[in-house]
């Protein structure tokens, strides 16, 4: 449906997404702030080893706003990348964390990956876990 055609749905992604942010801050702590750094630093270090059209695919399963922050910043070219180590992936996170003073990066990835699991029907969630490495797939627990 076309936003345009019905403004509810700005509505609904908002609160879709503050659920998410909430089972993340859940896990890491009632910083809003932190949570929402977390969810995009793993989206974006998750969509930068995709290819494209996975990424295409998955983004189209995401809340509107959620699929904003996996899209920002995106540049395709750094689509597929390959991440040759699990300390690659963990450190493509970091930098999205470096400004949130003392986190856990692990226990970030893993609570946006069980965010994801949580509200993605678990088909296309294993269609996306399917081109990962098992170093990736080892922290979606």
């Amino acid at each position: 449906m076309n936003p345009q055609e019905n403004p509810d749905v700005f509505d609904k992604t908002l609160q879709t997404t503050n659920l998410w942010l909430k089972d993340i801050m859940d896990e890491l702590g009632p910083n809003k702030q932190r949570a929402y750094h977390a969810l995009a630093a793993v989206l974006h270090a998750l969509r930068d080893r995709l290819t494209p059209e996975m990424a295409a695919h998955l983004s189209a399963q995401l809340p509107m706003l959620v699929r904003g922050i996996f899209f920002d910043q995106w540049h395709p070219a750094k689509h597929g990348k390959p991440m040759r180590s699990r300390e690659e992936f963990i450190e493509h996170v970091s930098e999205g964390l470096k400004n949130m003073g003392p986190v856990n990066v692990e226990d970030s990835i893993k609570s946006v990956f069980r965010t994801i699991d949580h509200y993605i029907d678990p088909n296309e969630i294993e269609k996306v876990k399917g081109t990962l490495p098992q170093h990736i797939k080892e922290m979606w627990v």
